[in-house]
């Protein structure tokens, strides 16, 4: 039996950092390079999430989930404005977890 936030960690955290990551490129026109910077990862990862290879299955259960794309929406916007850091990004997402946890059907808890 896995503790519920070994199955967040494994298949939402890269689901909501993949909307995230689309965000800050789509809407706030980072590079790929840049929006990798910002949340702390790598161009390939970023390459990945936007081609639908990484992320791409749990991120379209989370969009259906109220309040998820209004936080990764927030997120992308404090990076863009660089008031929030890495550190300050995980309180925002143990906040989407929380709320995760109680969603039937999304991850064993």
């Amino acid at each position: 039996m896995r503790p519920p936030c070994e199955e967040i960690v494994q298949q939402l955290l890269p689901a909501f950092r993949s909307l995230v990551a689309k965000e800050l490129i789509e809407k706030h026109r980072l590079s790929q390079t840049e929006a990798a910077r910002r949340l702390g990862t790598t161009q390939a990862t970023i390459s990945h999430y936007l081609a639908s290879k990484r992320g791409f299955k749990d991120s379209e259960k989370l969009r259906s989930i109220p309040g998820v794309m209004e936080a990764a929406v927030k997120v992308a916007k404090e990076l863009v404005e660089e008031k929030s850091s890495r550190p300050e990004f995980t309180p925002n997402f143990c906040r989407v977890c929380a709320a995760l946890r109680g969603v039937k059907n999304l991850c064993k808890v």
